[in-house]
């Protein structure tokens, strides 16, 4: 599909509004072009906002009056999203929000304008369904609370562990396969810990109080109980955890999970663990490359709450390839039966890099149907057994455009997610593919430093990293 840009700077809206109709295709964006390549899209801006489709036999034109270069951004989208709709005939549930925190969005027009305005902002000027408003509405509410615990020195803590396994076929998170890169695993742990007390003193330094710690991944318990002993031992001894109000470890594949490994979690003050099946349907799961199966799962789960864990997130993915509405349903049943405390429903999104894209897997209107019928159930079936939605998110290339939502036992909520999502304060991040991002408080801006994404990188360039570090004084002596 050729996207033409016409004297305006409204390309990144334009070519994500797109994509949410054209999942599959490549969107060639050209800027300020008088030639036109069939199928195109023309966008303009002269004395008026123009938008002109043509792709095969379809032909459609329309226009509107200019208006402030917000407004016109959004009246130049809502053009385009008009007649993309009558083009394909699907009105997408999320109308035309491409990005990644409607919550965060909703939040700060109900903060400027009221409930009411935010209200008919998200169905009339984003044309939001009315189903998806009340779930953001809902999640804001159990958000905010979370948000208004974060003071103006908190901080989070993030450590990556990029390895697994084996790579899920869904999977483009940057990681390493043991098979391949096991013999990473010992000296990557050596730096990580320095890295970790490296970050200790500067947060020390800078007076920071740390509120939360998330372990992710890759799969965290790919690590020896040894090995995660040491990391979170070096955590616990290098940070002052007085403040610390929640450390989260993402164990993930329950393959990787033992006892030896959930105590020495357990010892180490980890409070919240999360044991993701994806789905209870073994057939499933062979196909999208998990190698373990639904009873796995179910052992892991009980070895968990053997060791006294209280607090255990379960992920699910709907939209999986082969997996059926009524097979999710049965999944979810089993899950509920288990009663975790968390239960976090994903929506399957086709990442360019993942195993499933390169084989040639894309999205159409019966995988759409389908995700959303399985969401729809969910949504019912989690807050029939008292399960409230706590945050929310959304990718690129979802199937149906639809969501992810956790939901928690009130209480159980997990306080990094929604900090991570809200963008409410610094995370500082430690490990492979890890970002740190500096956040001034009552501000939106932030900084971003990036760690190298791939262990050997990690490994080979390590000193490099720590002198991107320092970055981290100087925002906060600007601030300040």
């Amino acid at each position: 599909m050729n996207l033409y840009i016409n004297n305006h700077a409204f390309h990144y809206e334009l070519e994500n509004l797109t994509r949410l109709f054209f999942p599959n295709e490549k969107i060639n964006v050209i800027k300020d072009s008088k030639a036109c390549e069939p199928p195109y899209i023309i966008t303009a801006v002269s004395d008026k906002l123009e938008v002109e489709v043509a792709i095969g036999q379809f032909s459609r034109f329309s226009e509107s009056c200019l208006s402030g270069d917000t407004e016109n951004e959004r009246k130049l989208c809502e053009l385009l999203y008009k007649i993309l709709c009558d083009f394909t005939g699907v009105t997408p549930p999320w109308g035309m929000i491409t990005g990644v925190r409607p919550v965060k969005l909703y939040r700060r027009v109900l903060e400027s304008e009221g409930q009411k305005n935010a209200d008919k902002y998200f169905t009339d000027k984003l044309f939001v369904s009315r189903e998806k408003l009340n779930l953001v509405k809902k999640t804001e509410v159990y958000e905010k609370n979370i948000i208004n615990l974060s003071a103006d020195d908190s901080f989070s803590l993030y450590i990556s562990v990029p390895f697994c396994p084996s790579r899920c076929h869904y999977c483009s998170f940057v990681q390493s396969s043991t098979e391949r890169s096991g013999h990473l695993i010992a000296p990557y742990v050596d730096l990580l810990c320095k890295e970790i007390e490296y970050t200790a003193k500067i947060a020390y330094d800078l007076g920071l109080r740390l509120s939360t710690v998330y372990m992710g991944g890759g799969t965290p318990t790919t690590l020896s109980a040894e090995q995660l002993d040491r990391v979170l031992s070096t955590v616990n001894n290098s940070f002052d955890v007085s403040s610390l109000k929640e450390l989260t470890v993402e164990a993930g594949r329950p393959d990787t999970i033992t006892e030896e490994k959930l105590i020495s979690l357990k010892e180490n003050n980890v409070q919240r663990i999360s044991i993701n099946p994806q789905t209870l349907n073994d057939s499933v799961l062979e196909k999208i490359g998990r190698r373990h199966t639904a009873r796995q799962t179910i052992d892991a789960y009980y070895l968990a709450r053997k060791v006294s864990f209280d607090s255990v997130n379960m992920d699910l993915i709907a939209g999986l390839p082969t997996d059926t509405a009524d097979s999710f349903i049965s999944t979810l049943d089993r899950i509920c039966e288990l009663s975790p405390e968390c239960v976090t429903v994903h929506t399957l999104s086709l990442k360019r890099s993942s195993t499933l894209t390169q084989d040639g897997s894309f999205i159409n209107r019966d995988d759409a149907k389908r995700a959303s019928r399985m969401l729809d159930y969910a949504g019912e079936k989690l807050l029939s057994e008292e399960y409230i939605p706590y945050y929310l998110y959304r990718q690129s290339r979802m199937v149906g455009n639809l969501e992810n939502t956790g939901w928690s036992k009130k209480g159980y909520e997990c306080l990094y997610n929604i900090y991570v999502m809200d963008e409410t304060h610094t995370i500082l991040g430690c490990g492979a593919g890890a970002v740190t991002k500096l956040k001034k408080p009552r501000d939106t801006f932030l900084k971003r430093i990036f760690n190298f994404k791939y262990p050997y990188e990690y490994i080979d360039r390590y000193d490099r990293q720590l002198e991107r570090k320092k970055e981290i004084y100087s925002f906060y002596k600007n601030w300040t």
